[in-house]
């Protein structure tokens, strides 16, 4: 018996989108792109632990403070984008929009990620944070009479978040800059601030960074080899990055690029001479030698290790065969025997109705076997193969005449590339 594994990994560069929008004025449509990568390895010292693994390192917030996104799973990017005031900013204004403000795209939104074989699934994403790098056109003490960034807006300094954003409790500032985070909750609105003092021309954010979460598929239910997504966001005035009206960016679109990398482990293995199956009645050959009573039928059940993260068919090749079985083949007499193949499967591994795989019969083209699929991170779990010739075979191979031996290769196929 010969056992065969087979995986296919497959990888595509990612690509980059650039779009014009026509308008009044021919205004141009600028993008600021960020890409995104996560990658999942099955860990067999935490095999129910099946998540994905971001690898793009966060800058901003979460570079400087971990310990705040880390235990949420939040992650932070700098976008490049900066903002100008396009007015003043009056003290008292009653309008949020024409002040400090912050609307961003909180809420959970769906991307379509793609394999390379066709394959979808569904990430999620919300905006979690966002924080601005301030810079004023004047001093601070010089706007506010000697006073502090705690007196320029209501409420404080932008430290003190308002609702229904939360602060974090850390800033950076000096004469002329204040660098601030907000923690933006599901579905959040307007976050606003209100000037106290005026605000003359012209009022920055050098940057800004955001905080993002992800939803990321169940990679057991994916194929090995890399999806890929994206989703663009709109920045400015009544957009999904919305700053309000006196603050305009640069920028207008912040595209994000996904890459999901799944490394799926499929690996079985065979107790040492478990390659070489041989067939015997139940008790041994003694009842046939001794007191010439037929065997029921020949079996052998073979067990075998399988570690899986990823979902897999299996099917035959036959040296020998009858119809869709293997066959077992006497060279003396040309006759030819059915050999049924079965196969049991840890728990953890279900077909594709999600019912436990029982004495399974394998056919040379795969019927039945289309399709087992993992619940659960499965490492080096026990199954069994099951090799019998049926009563009716037997008869005909223990008929009287002379010695027969009856042999063939029969190879057992796990294979992970499932269309």
């Amino acid at each position: 018996m010969n056992l065969i594994n087979r995986q296919c990994f497959k990888r595509w560069n990612g690509w980059l989108c650039i779009g014009l929008l026509l308008a009044l004025g021919a205004a141009e449509v600028r993008a600021e792109v960020h890409d995104i990568r996560a990658t999942f390895q099955p860990d067999s010292a935490n095999p129910q632990k099946n998540l994905f693994k971001n690898q793009t390192p966060s800058e901003g917030f979460c570079r400087q403070i971990p310990t705040a996104c880390e235990p949420i799973g939040m992650f932070s990017l700098i976008a490049r984008i900066p903002f100008t005031a396009n007015a003043p900013i009056l003290a008292n204004h009653a309008d949020p929009r024409q002040g400090g403000m912050a609307k961003v795209p909180s809420e959970w939104r769906n991307v379509t990620v793609t394999h390379t074989s066709g394959d979808t699934k569904i990430l999620q994403l919300r905006i979690a944070g966002i924080g601005h790098e301030t810079a004023l056109p004047l001093p601070v003490r010089e706007l506010t009479g000697g006073r502090w960034w705690d007196d320029l807006w209501e409420g404080g300094a932008w430290v003190w978040a308002p609702p229904p954003c939360r602060g974090v409790g850390t800033v950076t500032a000096g004469e002329y800059g204040y660098n601030s985070f907000w923690i933006v909750p599901e579905g959040a609105g307007v976050c606003s601030k209100k000037a106290k003092f005026d605000i003359p021309l012209a009022m920055r954010y050098l940057f800004f960074t955001y905080a993002y979460e992800l939803r990321a598929p169940d990679p057991l239910q994916m194929t090995s080899g890399e999806y890929t997504g994206s989703i663009t966001y709109h920045v400015g005035p009544r957009q999904d990055f919305d700053m309000g009206d006196v603050m305009i960016p640069a920028d207008n679109l912040l595209t994000l690029n996904f890459f999901l990398d799944v490394q799926h482990t499929l690996k079985v293995d065979i107790p040492p001479g478990g390659n070489r199956v041989i067939l015997e009645p139940k008790g041994g050959w003694q009842s046939w030698l001794n007191q010439g009573r037929k065997p029921a039928r020949l079996f052998r059940d073979q067990t075998f290790n399988i570690t899986a993260s990823s979902r897999f068919k299996m099917n035959l090749q036959c040296q020998y065969a009858i119809g869709n079985d293997c066959a077992l083949w006497e060279p003396t007499t040309g006759h030819p025997v059915p050999l049924e193949v079965s196969v049991t499967l840890p728990a953890g591994l279900a077909d594709s109705a999600g019912q436990p795989v029982n004495r399974r019969p394998l056919r040379r083209d795969g019927i039945g076997t289309e399709l087992f699929q993992p619940s659960v991170y499965l490492d080096r779990k026990p199954g069994t193969l099951h090799f019998e010739v049926a009563r009716d075979a037997v008869e005909e191979m223990l008929k009287p005449g002379g010695a027969r031996s009856y042999s063939g290769n029969v190879t057992v196929i796990w294979d992970s590339e499932v269309g």
